[in-house]
């Protein structure tokens, strides 16, 4: 990996787009200090408080949600409307014959994302507002400062769609999940010296060596099955067009175990922790009365390692979304008529529906360990803290880590390519 990233360096080409990526980071990072005109940010902060989904959602804004920076949104618009894109891509026939028509086609469907995510963005941030006016985190005087807490809330969503779009265009790897990991890794500094503060009080350092030893194994772990594959063998028929012939070689399909990502995770944590967020809306502090506080112990229970029950909801939601994201985003059906159609089939089995069959059955069992995986990934998060005893450090499994881990491989592959891709250039010439 050090090797690639020095002779990336020497490349002036692949250098100017690591550079033009380290600019944005620069970018990110000072508009997540820069407040929203007329906020009193302490008071938010002081009345959002923690746990739900606001500590989720403040993570995946690198803590901008809390301090109400122009950033404290995030990217989070423009990942559901691409997300909605998705699936009604799949729905609407329309959308998926356009889908297939190439550039121009994906194109268009680009466009309509960005349109969706400023309603998606507008609806958010007058939403967002409304409900921390109510709170009494924000004062707001007139329709005027109102327009404006909204227009600037908006606008820093449109940066950060700016940003990563031209972080895929002129730098290296995906943009957006490019900008979803500097959120996450820009709050790192401050946890590591408030853990070292920490252990330097309570003077355990073998429970520093043994988060950094969890830490190390889980990264491990995380690498080896996002890079897991099953080969599937593909057999090309000999095909004869003009005077000459192709095919006849073989090939594989490759099947990815975690093929579905951090999705399920976000999707099981967003339902899982919205009881424990409405509750703590209209009900802060302790209730009074027997059955105020027997809603607040079961919203809490539902939250993941808070209780055994709580806990398992949460992993076999996880296991469900993953089946459904997997089925939702890898069309098995369109596999098997594809190979079908450019005279490929998998040896031993028959093209057509056997294929199908062969290509499900193949799927759901390693969709199986993909969503265990996510499931144990996803608890560890809870269950070290309290392994380990520090409470400050909290990219130790969970979404956070994970995307960290995907996105750092997903960038260091893209450098490698345009490596190798240019390496390959005298032997063309």
């Amino acid at each position: 990996m050090l090797a690639s990233v020095m002779a990336a360096f020497r490349v002036p080409d692949l250098k100017k787009r690591i550079l033009f990526v380290f600019g944005m980071f620069a970018v990110y990072v000072i508009g997540l200090h820069i407040s929203v005109p007329g906020v009193d940010t302490s008071l938010v902060a002081n009345k959002l408080g923690t746990g739900g989904l606001f500590d989720v959602l403040d993570v995946f804004t690198g803590g901008a949600f809390k301090k109400f920076t122009i950033f404290a949104m995030g990217i989070m618009p423009y990942i559901n409307a691409s997300i909605i894109m998705q699936l009604l891509t799949i729905a609407v026939p329309q959308l998926e014959e356009l889908q297939k028509e190439g550039a121009a086609g994906q194109k268009k469907i680009r466009l309509w994302t960005r349109w969706a995510t400023g309603g998606l963005a507008l609806f958010q941030a007058i939403g967002t507002t409304k409900w921390l006016e109510s709170l009494g985190a924000l004062q707001i005087s007139s329709p005027f400062q109102m327009a404006q807490v909204v227009i600037t809330l908006v606008a820093g969503t449109a940066c950060l769609m700016w940003v990563g779009e031209m972080i895929t265009d002129k730098g290296i790897g995906n943009g957006v999940s490019i900008v979803i990991f500097t959120g996450i890794v820009a709050v790192l500094p401050q946890q590591i010296l408030s853990t070292i503060d920490v252990v330097k009080v309570n003077r355990e350092w073998w429970a520093l060596l043994l988060l950094v030893a969890i830490l190390v194994a889980t990264v491990a772990f995380m690498i080896a099955v996002t890079q897991a594959q099953r080969k599937i063998p593909i057999q090309h028929v000999k095909r004869v067009v003009g005077n000459k012939m192709y095919g006849g070689q073989s090939s594989f399909l490759p099947l990815k175990v975690n093929s579905a990502g951090v999705i399920p995770i976000i999707f099981a944590i967003s339902i899982q922790l919205f009881p424990a967020t409405i509750v703590n809306i209209f009900m802060p502090g302790e209730a009074h009365s027997a059955i105020g506080r027997f809603i607040q112990d079961v919203a809490k229970g539902l939250s993941p390692g808070a209780s055994w029950w709580g806990s398992a909801a949460y992993a076999i939601m996880i296991i469900l979304f993953t089946y459904f994201y997997t089925a939702v985003t890898f069309n098995v059906k369109d596999v098997a008529d594809n190979l079908k159609k450019w005279g490929s089939f998998i040896p031993g089995i028959r093209p057509g529906k056997p294929t199908q069959d062969y290509l499900d059955k193949i799927m759901t069992r390693i969709t199986l360990s993909g969503a265990i995986f996510l499931a144990i990934v996803a608890l560890l998060q809870y269950y070290v803290p309290v392994i380990t005893g520090i409470q400050t450090f909290s990219l130790v499994g969970g979404t956070s880590l994970l995307i960290v881990v995907g996105v750092a491989l997903e960038t260091m592959q893209a450098i490698e390519s345009h490596l190798l891709m240019r390496h390959y250039e005298g032997f063309i010439k």
